[in-house]
C-alpha cells in the first residue's frame, strides 16, 4: 500500500461507513474520521462512529494512543482528523465538496493524497483540485459508478487527475480493486458519472410518476408489459420496484446528486430543465420513504394512500 499508513476520512454517511468498515480491517492503518454531524452526539454519524471505536491500549484519545486493530478514531475536528494523514478521503455531501477541501487546507500535509469521492460537478472538482495544488497535495477525483454496497471499497470507480498513476498503486494496496485510471484531466470522471445520473435517476423519476398514475387508473400491468416491447428487460416489474424504492429510500441524496448533474449539464452550456425536474421528483420521493416495500403494488398503494391523506 505504498507509504500510506494514516488515513483521514471526511464524511461518515453511507459511503464513509462502508469505506471505514473495509479499511479498519487492514493491519498497519490508522483511520481517523470526521463528520460535521459529530457536533451532535445523537446524530447517525456519531452513533456509527461510536460503534466502530477501537479498544484503547494506552494513552488517551487526544494523545493518539496505541490502538487495537479494527477501530476508527473519531476526531474532534476536520483539522485534527487530517493531521499527519498520508491520504485524505473526502466522502461528504456533493454540495460540501469545495467547502470540505477549503476547510482542510491549513492542516494538509504537503504530498498527501486527497481522494475526492463526492458526486459533484466537473467545475467543483476542478476548484477543489486547484486548492490541493496550492497546498502541494496530490488531488485525485473518483467517480463511484455503482451503489457502494455490497462491494464497498472494491466498487467500480473512475479515477481522474494528474496523480492517478501514482495513486493507483496505493489504491490497489488499500483494496480499491474496482478503481480504473480514466483521465489525467480533472472533471472528466465526474462528467461521466453525472451525465449517466441524468439517465438513471431520470428513469427512476419517470417510473415513479408513470406507475403511480397507472395504478390509480388500474392499468399498471399493461403499462409495464408494453415497456418490454420498446425496452426489453427480463422483468420490468422487478426493475420498477427496485428503481422506485431507490428513490424512496435515498431520494434526498439522489436529489442533491441531480442538482450537481444539472450543474454539470449547464457547465457544458446546455439548459437543464429535465435534470432540475428530476431533482424535484427525487426530493418528493424521499418524503414517502415510509411506503417502502419489496412488492411493487403494495409500495405504489402505500404512496397513493399517503397522497390521499394530504
Amino acid at each position: 500500500m505504498g507509504d500510506v499508513t494514516t488515513i483521514a476520512l471526511l464524511g461518515f454517511g453511507e459511503v464513509g461507513q462502508a469505506l471505514a468498515d473495509d479499511l479498519r480491517r487492514q493491519s498497519g492503518i490508522e483511520l481517523h474520521v470526521w463528520d460535521i454531524a459529530f457536533v451532535d452526539p445523537q446524530s447517525a454519524p456519531s452513533c456509527a462512529a461510536r460503534a466502530r471505536r477501537p479498544f484503547i491500549v494506552g494513552g488517551d484519545m487526544i494523545g493518539m494512543p496505541h490502538v487495537a486493530a479494527g477501530g476508527v478514531l473519531q476526531a474532534a475536528s476536520a483539522a485534527e482528523a487530517i493531521r499527519d494523514a498520508d491520504l485524505v478521503i473526502s466522502a461528504v455531501t456533493a454540495a460540501q465538496t469545495v467547502v470540505a477541501a477549503r476547510t482542510v487546507l491549513p492542516a494538509l500535509r504537503p504530498g498527501a493524497y486527497f481522494l475526492d469521492l463526492n458526486s459533484s460537478s466537473p467545475g467543483m472538482k476542478q476548484e477543489a483540485a486547484l486548492m490541493m495544488a496550492w497546498a502541494e497535495a496530490r488531488y485525485v477525483e473518483a467517480a463511484v459508478m455503482s451503489p457502494i454496497h455490497p462491494r464497498g471499497i472494491g466498487s467500480p470507480m473512475l479515477l481522474g487527475g494528474p496523480h492517478v498513476r501514482d495513486f493507483l498503486t496505493v489504491a490497489e494496496g488499500l483494496g480499491f480493486t474496482g478503481a480504473t485510471p480514466f483521465s489525467e484531466v480533472v472533471g472528466r470522471a465526474a462528467a461521466t458519472k453525472l451525465c449517466r445520473s441524468v439517465m438513471i435517476k431520470g428513469v427512476e423519476a419517470l417510473l415513479t410518476e408513470s406507475l403511480l398514475a397507472a395504478r390509480h387508473y388500474g392499468v399498471e400491468q399493461v403499462v409495464l408489459d408494453s415497456l418490454s416491447d420498446l425496452l426489453p428487460l427480463p422483468d420490468w416489474t422487478r426493475t420498477a420496484q427496485y428503481m422506485i424504492s431507490r428513490s424512496l429510500e435515498h431520494g434526498t441524496r439522489r436529489a442533491e446528486e441531480m442538482r450537481e448533474a444539472a450543474r454539470t449539464v449547464e457547465e457544458a452550456g446546455v439548459p437543464a430543465p429535465m435534470s432540475h425536474a428530476i431533482a424535484e421528483r427525487q426530493d418528493w420521493a424521499a418524503e414517502h420513504r415510509a411506503a417502502l416495500s419489496p412488492d411493487l403494488l403494495t409500495m405504489l398503494d402505500a404512496v397513493i394512500a399517503r397522497l390521499d391523506t394530504q
